[in-house]
């Protein structure tokens, strides 16, 4: 018996949903981090030119919200789009520059998988730069920071940031701890869960601010010493978790506390 004669439908000549030959602009608009001035031209090469052109399958005429950090955001409209390269001229403003995140993130490095993670959703919740910080059991030591800022980078686009956070280069704590000119917040498995209620310490702390995540591991003796005597140490609850749940958690904490910050 056909699939007409019993109601059902195909899999495959589904007359009710056909299968859209590109992407509904409306809910589909690409959106992307560029370097140059906005208003203006723009050019597509490399990476974003691939995913313009051949997974999103844009042509000439179709949308992409660009961003740099600088000049807010803005609809471009697609011009040539090659094999090696597109265009694009973005006309209309859609969102003006807002000021960037003031949450200086510094965490110890993890491994690969592990530290993207950190480092997209630091971004995601608002750090405004990020810090990598070398402890006694900190787990890796050198660093791809062009992949990190990839990283970031491609957080921002998703999320609708509209400036990319900055990855520093890799210090060591006590180097990091004596340039720091802005109260601190530590993260410390060591405090009791009861002691302080977290939001109440780190709105104590004020603002600008930064905030400190360690190494599975925690920190050494010596290194608390270092941070004991400045820090606003906060409670992340009653278990001891990973680094990088660690830095969600917290970073939640600041921007239920200043949510003007983040």
């Amino acid at each position: 018996m056909s699939a007409a004669r019993t109601g059902q439908r195909g899999p495959i000549n589904d007359p009710v949903r056909p299968m859209p030959s590109r992407p509904t602009p409306a809910h589909t608009t690409p959106r992307l981090y560029v370097s140059a001035d906005l208003p203006g031209e723009i050019h597509f090469v490399g990476g974003q030119h691939h995913y313009l052109r051949n997974v999103m399958r844009l042509g000439e005429g179709d949308a992409v919200l660009v961003f740099n950090g600088r000049d807010g955001e803005w609809r471009a409209r697609l011009g040539s789009v090659g094999k090696k390269a597109s265009t694009a001229m973005a006309t209309e403003a859609m969102r003006p520059q807002t000021a960037p995140p003031d949450v200086l993130y510094a965490f110890a490095p993890l491994k690969q998988a592990r530290l993207d993670y950190v480092v997209q959703k630091a971004a995601e919740m608002g750090a405004g730069s990020l810090q990598p910080v070398l402890t006694h059991y900190t787990q890796v030591r050198k660093l791809n920071l062009e992949r990190l800022q990839a990283n970031v980078v491609e957080a921002c686009e998703q999320c609708g940031l509209l400036t990319v956070p900055r990855i520093e280069e890799p210090v060591a704590l006590a180097d990091f701890l004596g340039r720091l000119e802005r109260p601190l917040v530590v993260a410390d498995e060591a405090l009791a869960a009861e002691s302080i209620e977290p939001l109440e310490a780190i709105r104590s702390a004020g603002q600008p601010l930064a905030v400190l995540v360690g190494p599975e591991g925690g920190f050494s003796e010596a290194e608390r010493a270092l941070f004991l005597p400045r820090a606003v140490r906060v409670s992340l609850g009653p278990r001891v978790l990973r680094a990088d749940t660690a830095a969600v958690a917290l970073l939640a904490l600041v921007e239920a506390a200043f949510p003007s910050a983040t």
